[in-house]
């Protein structure tokens, strides 16, 4: 098997698991029932999250690319990565909003949403 099919496949299989895991309810409500059951625990807080979770699932599909460590390190932030873009590819542009901390405050220096782009002129 060619290295890019591998890659590829490792792309595929770590977006599908990873989106299995964080979005959907699995068949027989089993993933559901996992989510439920670990709850606020660190296992629980990470299949909330399909960016942080597609890191440790990517790691077991690094060897199937590569059994090198420097080359199978950057393999599996890529093999994330590109799941991580499928995904943002794959979602509705309602769905498309920016990760929010809990007890999050905004920040004065950052730019905020009231603001409006036509009104400041640059100099």
């Amino acid at each position: 098997m060619s290295l890019w099919l591998r890659v590829v496949l490792a792309v595929f299989a770590t977006w599908r698991v990873t989106h299995l895991l964080t979005s959907e309810d699995g068949p027989g409500d089993i993933v559901y029932r996992l989510r439920v059951r670990l709850g606020p625990s660190f296992a629980g807080k990470l299949m909330d999250c399909f960016y942080c979770l597609s890191l440790w699932v990517a790691a077991p599909f690094v060897l199937l690319v590569t059994r090198e460590l420097l080359v199978g390190i950057l393999t599996w932030l890529a093999i994330s990565g590109a799941a991580c873009f499928l995904e943002r590819a794959t979602q509705t542009r309602a769905e498309l909003r920016p990760p929010q901390i809990e007890g999050e405050e905004k920040h004065a220096l950052l730019r905020s949403e009231e603001r409006d782009p036509a009104k400041h002129i640059s100099g």
